[in-house]
């Protein structure tokens, strides 16, 4: 296939036949290029992703998976959020190649490239094709958003900024502590002498 073109209206069989080595989502039949993420946001994402998966695997609720997994939502939008959550009653929709339906619950870290993108578009698609729980991220405030779905529309469920504790709806239990998730320094060294 020729390189994609912006004036093209992709599908998800569209999609599938880019060859090149970037990532894509699909948009409404528009084709969005999604850059590599920045090393604060892959290690606020790992931090979220490792206790989403302790808990859904403690209390068998279902699968935890992160990007670059393809979610179709349908023929003309296909995502790839940073982390998503399907419950075991769902476990159905996860194929070889990609998760065909609305994950439970997805998880975008927001960065200030993707702002706009992950809070008004991405949470628009979202809503539409009724993603249960929508969590947005934001690493420089060191906040996160949690948006439950009411009545087709989103509505926030809880929110913590610099520090407390965020909780879900669909993940019945789970209290995530914003310090948990932020903390990005990996193994201090230390100096002994002696």
């Amino acid at each position: 296939m020729s390189p994609p073109s912006i004036d093209k209206k992709y599908t998800y069989k569209d999609y599938l036949q880019i060859e090149d080595e970037k990532r894509y989502e699909v948009m409404e039949g528009g084709l969005i290029m999604v850059p590599a993420p920045l090393t604060i946001h892959q290690r606020i994402s790992r931090n979220v992703e490792v206790i989403l998966c302790n808990f859904v695997k403690e209390n068998r609720m279902g699968e935890v998976l992160d990007a670059p997994t393809d979610v179709v939502l349908s023929e003309d939008v296909v995502v790839q959020p940073d982390i998503l959550f399907i419950s075991k009653e769902r476990l159905n929709i996860i194929e070889e190649a990609a998760i065909m339906g609305s994950p439970d619950l997805i998880v975008e870290v927001v960065s200030p490239s993707s702002a706009s993108y992950d809070t008004i578009e991405k949470r628009g698609v979202y809503e539409k094709y009724g993603v249960k729980e929508y969590w947005l991220v934001f690493p420089q405030e060191k906040a996160i958003e949690v948006l439950t779905l009411e009545n087709s529309i989103y509505r926030e469920f809880c929110k913590a900024n610099k520090t407390g504790v965020i909780r879900s709806k669909v993940l019945n239990g789970l209290a995530m502590d914003l310090t948990d998730v932020f903390e990005l320094e990996g193994l201090k060294r230390t100096d002994s002498k002696n």
